[in-house]
Parts: C-alpha cells; structure tokens; sequence
C-alpha cells in the first residue's frame, strides 16, 4: 500500500474532527449558515458522518460513488444560498485537506515531498466535487500554505462560531462513548487551534493543558505504530476483503443518507 493510501486510510485522522469544523465556521459566513442549519447539541455526529460520507465517497469510491455522494451534499446545501458559493466550498474543501495533513504528520511524521503533492491532488476532488474550479485548487503544497495563510489571516470567531463550538463539546444528547472521549478531543482541538484561535473561542489553555496534549499525542503515536493495520474504512455489508460475506462484491444503488464506508461512529 502507498504512502498515499494509508494517509487516505488512516484512522488517525478523525482526530482533527474538531479542528476542522472550528476552521470552518471561524469563517463567519460559513459560521452563520452552520448555527444556523446544523445542530451539535441534539445530534452531534450528524454533520460528522454526513462529512465523511462525503470525504471516503469521493477520496475512496468508485466514479459513480463519488458523483452520487457529491450530489446529495449539493443538494443538501441547495437551500442555503451561502453554502454554494465557490469561495466559501473552496475554504471547507481546504480545512479538510489541512487537518488531515496536520493530523497525520503530528502522528507520522511529515509527508515526502512527492507523497505530500499527490495528495494535495487527491483532495482537490473534494473542491471540484462541490463545483470549486479545478484552477482555483492551490497546484502545489507552497501555493496551499500560502492560500492556507491569508485564509486564516481573515478568519473572524463571532457569537455563532462560539455557539457551534460550545454545542460541539458540550452536546444535550450523546451516545455514552462519545461523551467519553470529549475531553480528548476538545484538548486535541484547542492544541491544533494555536494560541490566536484558541483564545478567540475562550478554549481554556495553560502550561499544564500544553504538557498533556504532548503527552495524548505521544501515546497517539505509540498506538499508531504498534496497532496492527486493517482495511479501514469498511465498505458497510463487507469483509474485510472488501466483498459482501457471500464473498461478491457491494452492489445496489447508493440512497441519500446511506453510509458508504463504515468508521465506528454512532449513527
């Protein structure tokens, strides 16, 4: 298996969850429709699970796959005038692209220079899956840093990103085990945030905060390099051959709201 495909494939990265979603509502206009139009603190996982819905149909499915998954996020967002503009799905296009690479290099290490450009083109399916021009997708991990910089730069955290964070990690209602592991993550969250970020939400940070978000990401990589690799996400009603348990491949058409790959999230 490629470099490519274990980072495609690593389970790891859920650990920027958080992150992501902070990154992108800091945009106000994103933040907005988002307090709006999702809600964290009755159905946490949901916009969760409709992302990675999205992100493995596109990045790990067949063509058809990914026009079909691709589709109902745009029909999703048809309602919500703000949701397509190509700018604004550009900018949620690369928060997804950004954690995953963080996530992964925070565990493994930093990408080869030839790994970390295929896949910057791998992710632009997620930009141009939702209408982003293919020219508009930075072509070089340089030109995304710089596009990634100015981006942050005029980033503004208002009452609704605030909202959305607050109901993240403090939901009404959550399956035990995601209770559980909030405060990993909402430690996690707040040390990929950065100091500017993270005092523009009021996440709580101190020395002590620092030395054990080292301490979680040093267990994180120790468990990443002694826990045994499987074929992970799972096609849902397969082995992990990738085949139905009568041994043929998944078939069926795709229907909205189904889930094509199988990561271990409470529906």
């Amino acid at each position: 298996m490629s470099t490519v495909d274990r980072f495609s494939r690593d389970g790891t990265l859920l650990l920027g969850a958080g992150y992501a979603i902070l990154m992108q509502v800091a945009n106000p206009v994103i933040g907005a429709a988002v307090a709006e139009h999702s809600d964290f603190a009755r159905k946490p996982l949901s916009r969760l699970n409709n992302t990675l819905t999205f992100v493995y149909g596109v990045i790990l499915g067949t063509a058809a796959e990914a026009d079909q998954v691709a589709g109902f996020t745009r029909r999703a967002h048809a309602r919500i005038p703000e949701a397509n503009d190509p700018g604004h799905q550009l900018w949620v296009a690369a928060t997804l692209y950004e954690t995953a690479v963080r996530v992964y290099e925070r565990v493994h290490g930093p990408l080869a220079a030839g790994d970390a450009q295929a896949v910057l083109e791998l992710y632009s399916a997620l930009g141009t899956s939702l209408e982003v021009p293919l020219e508009r997708w930075p072509t070089t991990p340089a030109l995304f840093h710089q596009y990634w910089t100015d981006g942050v730069a005029a980033l503004e955290v208002g009452p609704p990103a605030r909202r959305v964070a607050h109901d993240l990690f403090h939901p009404v209602t959550a399956p035990r085990s995601m209770r559980a592991a909030l405060p990993l993550m909402a430690l996690l969250t707040a040390d990929l945030l950065g100091d500017g970020l993270r005092q523009a939400y009021g996440m709580p940070w101190s020395r002590h905060r620092a030395r054990r978000a080292a301490a979680a990401w040093a267990v994180i990589r120790v468990l990443a390099r002694v826990c045994p690799r499987t074929s992970w996400p799972r096609r849902r009603g397969t082995t992990s051959s990738g085949c139905a348990p009568s041994g043929r491949p998944r078939s069926g058409a795709l229907r909205e709201g189904d889930r094509l790959f199988e990561v271990g999230l409470p529906d």
